[in-house]
């Protein structure tokens, strides 16, 4: 979807006593009325593991995010259940997994009424409320009267600014926290939601080296799935500019912040919904498609700034966190049974590494991440990760992965990266890059992603690796199983009748194929094969 068209669809213990009154740098108690931590969620659109300076990443730049590394938490492991925009916008704001969420697991839903956004619950219990630009999206979000919710805050659009180039949104996004703030009661917390629509695409093609002064060797490694050539460079460039520009704004918020005394009782989160808009990452279930940059500052509430946490998290953590440090029970919320475990409990340790012995693991999937397959069906995963492996299970191997070749791979965002893919199909000493990124896939995969991160080597029926294989899955569905996962009581097919909320691409593949030809706006022309593939 292109990024401006969701608009259209979007709704505008003893850890636990710690932290709820937390302490000042030299002791103080916090003034009255600032025991509760404001909140700053920023969360870029698109954006993969490992591209950040924190990371040790060189060609994007990102001082923003370093700093909140720097002076908070730099998570190593964290990782969203559904690399599609908003199933895991889902999970964030529920703290639910997408099997649990009914209509919600897929990707342009109508939301299911009975499920309320954290952001909700901390609006009603003293929390001023609000964001800029997307939220929870692409989908319809109404009450059970039919009125539109306000699923992360108020929205605080107004502002507008000159953008770097066409594709880049025009929002203004400090500016338009600027005005939050001042909109904001004194003594009264507030969780404000940055929802930048970069860098989703579409990109300026070049615009990386023209105006980001970034060169094509810059790239240190071309991910295995693709072609390492100068278009495919310039494609990763151009996202690294729409990186920086994300970076830009949550820089100055930060200064912001700090020029109004409230950064020090400011739980900044900072991360972004899926990974890359490349093939083979974002929509997938491969390691690059969930795993996603996370970083944590709270001067008043993280103990030993500067650590790296290296526990499996997942973005159902958010919910509860933030529940935790509002002082509240998650009964109180009036929200659906949470599923995810709160974070704070690595703000009051000065420990590094996974602390938690029982985050080892997180689990992951996807139902239906686009519409393009026959009766607009799902392509349905499980997985889990754990122990430098992901375990893969298709549920329905003989369907497309990215949708259907002949009405575009729908569930593959357009861009020069995936037409570089596609022509590869058709020259046979590179076809292996459209056969991983695009190919029908067996019913179970495993990849070593310490080794192979990129997951174009499938260890799955390896006989050296049958043992750690079963006991992945046996763990996979015995969680999925105590979690009433449809998939594992044979009501799966409930994810494909629930309907695309967008009713002009609703049953895309039928009305193309009868001639239709409705526009799919974030592919290219040029994807559509002109004939089914075997």
């Amino acid at each position: 979807m292109l990024r401006r068209s969701f608009l259209k669809l979007a709704g505008g213990g003893a850890v636990a006593a710690a932290l709820r009154f937390p302490r000042t740098g030299n002791g103080a108690a916090p003034a009255p009325g600032q025991g509760r931590p404001n909140i700053l969620f920023a969360l870029a659109d698109d954006w993969s593991f490992g591209h950040a300076g924190a990371y040790g990443c060189k060609w994007v730049k990102t001082p923003a995010f370093d700093r909140v590394a720097r002076e908070g938490l730099l998570f190593t492991r964290a990782y969203t259940p559904d690399g599609k925009c908003a199933p895991s916008r889902a999970c964030i704001i529920t703290g639910r997994n997408p099997w649990q969420l009914g209509a919600a697991a897929n990707h342009v839903p109508f939301f299911p009424p009975e499920f309320k956004s954290v952001f909700e619950a901390l609006g009603e219990h003293g929390y001023f409320a609000g964001m800029t630009l997307k939220g929870y999206a692409p989908g319809i979000a109404k009450d059970a009267n039919g009125k539109t919710r306000q699923m992360t805050g108020q929205p605080f659009n107004k502002r507008t600014a000159p953008s770097p180039t066409p594709e880049i949104s025009h929002n203004d996004y400090a500016a338009n926290f600027a005005d939050f703030l001042d909109a904001a009661p004194k003594h009264q917390p507030w969780s404000f939601w940055y929802g930048s629509v970069e860098p989703h695409r579409g990109y300026e093609f070049g615009s990386g080296v023209a105006k980001g002064g970034k060169k094509t060797s810059d790239i240190d490694r071309v991910p295995a799935c693709w072609p390492d050539n100068e278009t495919v460079r310039n494609d990763l460039l151009d996202y690294a500019f729409e990186v920086e520009h994300f970076d830009r704004h949550l820089g100055r918020m930060l200064a912001e912040l700090e020029k109004r005394g409230l950064l020090e009782n400011t739980l900044v989160v900072v991360s972004a919904d899926n990974g890359m808009p490349f093939p083979h990452d974002k929509g997938n279930a491969y390691h690059d498609s969930d795993h996603l940059p996370l970083a944590m500052m709270w001067s008043r509430g993280i103990r030993k700034p500067g650590r790296t946490v290296e526990a499996h998290v997942s973005f159902i953590d958010f919910a509860p966190t933030f529940i935790e440090l509002a002082g509240l029970q998650p009964e109180q919320t009036g929200m659906a049974a949470i599923t995810g475990r709160s974070l704070a409990e690595y703000f009051a340790t000065e420990q590094s590494g996974r602390v938690v012995a029982a985050r080892d693991h997180v689990l992951i999937g996807r139902e239906r991440n686009d519409v393009g397959r026959p009766h607009d069906q799902a392509y349905p995963v499980r997985g889990i990760i754990k122990d430098g492996w992901l375990y893969l299970h298709n549920f329905e191997p003989t369907r497309w992965p990215a949708c259907n070749p002949e009405t575009g791979y729908l569930d593959s965002d357009g861009g020069p990266t995936k037409t570089e893919v596609l022509k590869s199909r058709l020259v046979p000493e590179q076809k292996h890059f459209w056969d991983t990124c695009f190919g029908k896939r067996p019913q179970e995969e495993l990849y070593n992603v310490q080794h192979d991160p990129d997951c174009v080597a499938n260890l799955a029926g390896k006989p050296e690796h049958a043992t750690r294989q079963a006991a992945m899955k046996q763990q996979l569905f015995d969680e999925l199983k105590q979690q009433a996962d449809p998939r594992m009581s044979g009501q799966g097919a409930q994810f494909d009748a629930y309907p695309y909320a967008n009713e002009k691409d609703r049953g895309f593949y039928e009305r193309y194929m009868r001639g239709e030809k409705p526009r799919a706006g974030w592919v290219n022309d040029s994807d559509f094969e002109k004939a089914p593939l075997e």
